[in-house]
């Protein structure tokens, strides 16, 4: 059998042969990755640059914009590099590297979501206390144990896979990730053991977001019913694009954990490619224009710096 440590790259088999158009596809995501950057970019800066906005709910939705830069940088810088090669390679260190950013970040993001969803919790249903009860030492300190948390669970999933002894190198995805190297080691005990760490540690960190969120909603959705009309429409305005990034990023979750588990050799393979970084791609370009465009403080802050621009 081979010893991992003699298998020193995987090669990624999903880029498509593009041929004439490479040049299009690598300008589009480029211009695509430069976008994700400039609008999570911004938001940050119109969040700690305005002292308005030193609160804990737009704390939060700067942190968010942080998880995106950090989610997408596991993804882009390689996969332009890719897109311009001939050969699809990625050493070994690089690969796991890849394996530990994308499965960190999709935690932080679940966990992000979940604390934003008690922030509105509290803001709708106990809006005298919110102040009391929600303060930026406890954004601070949410938004930490959701790294540390992320960071824990992930390392020791990462640790055992880049133990195993590996009898192949083919990864069939366009990006390394932690189920598609596992899936290459020599079967045994050690293979069986990555899969249910890993499955335990992902449903449980993603059940136990979803059921704070699906909490915290429960209890909106009684106050909006039982509350008068400007309570509905506080609560819809504020809620709106919380609930839109959490559905958008399930969906994206749920299909990439389908995609590992499950033979998805019926779909075509330039949907599968394209599903399988949506959540790599779309959130973070979807949740910038979305809290922008929806929170008036940053909609209204946006709109005076660009008016004194021009």
């Amino acid at each position: 059998m081979t010893n991992s440590s003699l298998v020193p790259s995987f090669s990624l088999q999903a880029y498509l042969d593009s041929g004439p158009f490479q040049p299009f596809y690598f300008t589009l995501l480029l211009c695509l990755y430069v976008l994700i950057v400039a609008s999570n970019v911004l938001l940050i800066a119109v969040v700690c640059g305005n002292r308005s906005l030193h609160e804990p709910m737009y704390v939060l939705v700067a942190g968010l914009c942080v998880t995106e830069l950090y989610g997408s940088a596991g993804l882009y810088p390689l996969l332009l590099v890719q897109l311009l090669s001939d050969v699809h390679t990625v050493s070994a260190p690089l690969c796991f590297l890849q394996v530990f950013v994308v499965h960190s970040y999709g935690a932080v993001e679940f966990l992000s979501l979940a604390a934003m969803s008690y922030d509105r919790y509290v803001a709708v249903c106990d809006p005298v206390r919110y102040g009391a009860r929600v303060t930026l030492t406890t954004t601070a300190r949410l938004a930490a144990s959701a790294w540390l948390y992320s960071c824990a669970v992930v390392a020791p999933a990462l640790l055992m896979a880049s133990r195993l002894r590996r009898c192949g190198a083919a990864v069939d995805k366009v990006y390394c990730d932690m189920h598609s190297v596992v899936k290459l080691a020599c079967s045994g005990d050690d293979v069986a053991a990555v899969n249910a760490y890993g499955l335990a540690a992902t449903f449980g960190t993603i059940g136990a977001a979803l059921l704070l969120i699906l909490y915290s909603y429960g209890r909106i959705l009684a106050v909006c019913f039982s509350g008068s009309r400007q309570t509905r429409q506080r609560a819809v305005s504020t809620c709106t694009p919380h609930l839109a990034s959490v559905l958008n990023f399930t969906f994206a979750g749920s299909f990439e954990i389908s995609q590992s588990r499950f033979d998805m050799s019926a779909v075509p393979a330039a949907l599968r490619i394209f599903l399988s970084v949506y959540f790599l791609t779309v959130q973070p370009l979807f949740n910038p224009v979305m809290y922008g465009l929806k929170l008036a403080k940053i909609r209204n802050i946006c709109k005076r710096l660009v008016s004194s621009q021009c």
